[in-house]
């Protein structure tokens, strides 16, 4: 019984998980990639401050940790942090260098298929093609981290800050990501959450591509070319995001369907407060669309959307639709505000007594003809629209409000976002040499 009592205890602590280590380094020649190569899965790899040589391959779980002032440089090559393991961490640690290859993608950090569930937080990520890539890691994390992209002349050559490709459950939080391409490019995937992340000086802010059943919620798009871009993209919900001075859109749809696109704000943009293309059967309610050229431009038969709770405030054209017979844009007897709709509430229901059309016979006849603006001003132009408001038999289809509302609703921006928002974005000082459609380059 006696000689069974040390087998047991042996027995036992070989079956007992090994405690963690924690390694910490110091700068030096192959310091880092020795440390990586002897230590055990479940170790943490403290960096001291520093510059340590890149790229590293984390082929185990570990962690890496760095400590203020750290710094990992690839030299130019590969990917700075490769991490082909599950439930690893990259952390604290200035990330650069990386190479220029688009194919495969070079990043700051790079997540491959083994790497589920791995973290990527509170990193600082300069000189790098794409900032962080999400290469087919199931239920990664990549949180608090500050992106600064490339600034080549051509914008189409620059990479993304955070690329996700066929990654289900990724959850892309509070980062904040300037220049480059675009802030957050999502391709053939499914089941995400981006929140509370800042775009600054990009191409789309938010580029969605095949991604289905996601959420865009509380993101902030500043001098951005675009800002929300979902595109061939199904279920997804986008919610209290904000577009500021983005040149050409707020938010656009393009084929996408059964998505809910609610109580976001797009303001001060020189293009579409929103565009929608082809989109069918969306939800978009009590958004706000404030002082864009053009509100909402609906076309290439989108239908079936509800449209309602909304505020069209000072656009100088309120809704762009082309269409021959009427469009209701009302939903269980709640329309939208129209500031530029007269209209009077002798019921005092909230609900203005008249019906809204943002459009006449003459804004189609402009539309389709365009050189018939040479004719704006003249008696015969004015003389039609005021057949058309006594006539309703000369009216041509196109969007009705039954029941617009008589006050909007009020939404402040945070001092923070204002102060921002003061800055003249760089597209409008002429940066970029390229300009990029949005529906000509898919």
């Amino acid at each position: 019984m006696r000689a069974l009592v040390p087998f047991l205890a042996a027995l036992a602590l070989s079956a007992a998980p090994a405690l963690a280590g924690r390694i910490t380094i110091a700068p030096g020649p192959g310091v880092l990639a020795r440390a990586i190569a002897e230590a055990e899965a479940g170790d943490e790899i403290i960096l001291s401050p520093g510059r340590y040589d890149g790229p590293v391959t984390l082929s185990k779980t570990l962690t890496l940790t760095g400590e203020p002032g750290a710094v990992i440089d690839a030299g130019g090559t590969g990917s700075v942090v490769l991490v082909d393991a599950p439930e690893a961490v990259v952390r604290g640690l200035h990330l650069t260098g990386s190479g220029r290859v688009h194919e495969p993608i070079d990043a700051g950090v790079k997540l491959t298929r083994k790497a589920r569930g791995s973290r990527v937080t509170g990193n600082e990520l300069t000189g790098n093609l794409v900032g962080i890539d999400i290469h087919g890691a199931r239920d990664a994390h990549v949180e608090g981290n500050r992106i600064e992209g490339l600034r080549l002349a051509r914008m189409n050559d620059r990479g993304n800050g955070i690329y996700v490709w066929n990654a289900p459950g990724a959850k892309v939080i509070s980062n904040e990501i300037r220049f480059g391409r675009d802030g957050i490019f999502s391709n053939v995937s499914k089941r995400n959450e981006f929140r509370g992340n800042l775009f600054r000086d990009l191409r789309f802010a938010v580029h969605y591509m095949y991604t289905n059943d996601s959420v865009i919620e509380g993101n902030i798009s500043i001098g951005n070319h675009l800002g929300f871009a979902l595109m061939y993209s199904d279920r997804i919900v986008a919610r209290e995001n904000i577009s500021i001075n983005d040149r050409d859109h707020g938010v656009m749809l393009n084929y996408t369907k059964q998505s809910d696109i609610y109580a976001n704000l797009v303001t001060g943009g020189t293009g579409k407060c929103t565009f929608v293309y082809n989109s069918h059967q969306n939800l978009i309610a009590e958004n706000y669309f404030i002082g864009c050229d053009i509100g909402v431009h609906f076309t290439a038969g989108s239908e079936r959307n509800t449209i309602t709770g909304n505020a069209f405030t000072g656009n100088r054209t309120q809704v762009k639709y082309v269409g021959t017979t009427d469009v209701e844009w009302s939903f269980e007897g709640r329309g939208n505000y129209w500031s530029d709709h007269p209209a009077f509430d002798l019921d005092g229901n909230g609900r203005a007594d008249s019906a809204y059309r943002p459009n006449d016979l003459m804004d189609h006849i402009l539309w389709t003809q365009p050189a018939a603006k040479l004719l704006l001003g003249t008696p015969a132009v004015q003389l039609v629209r005021w057949s058309q408001s006594q006539f309703p038999a000369a009216r041509t289809g196109g969007v009705v409000d039954s029941h617009p509302l008589i006050a909007a609703p009020e939404r402040k921006l945070p001092d923070a976002v204002q102060r921002m928002a003061q800055a003249t974005p760089l597209w409008a000082d002429g940066e970029t040499i390229d300009d990029t459609d949005p529906l000509a380059s898919h």
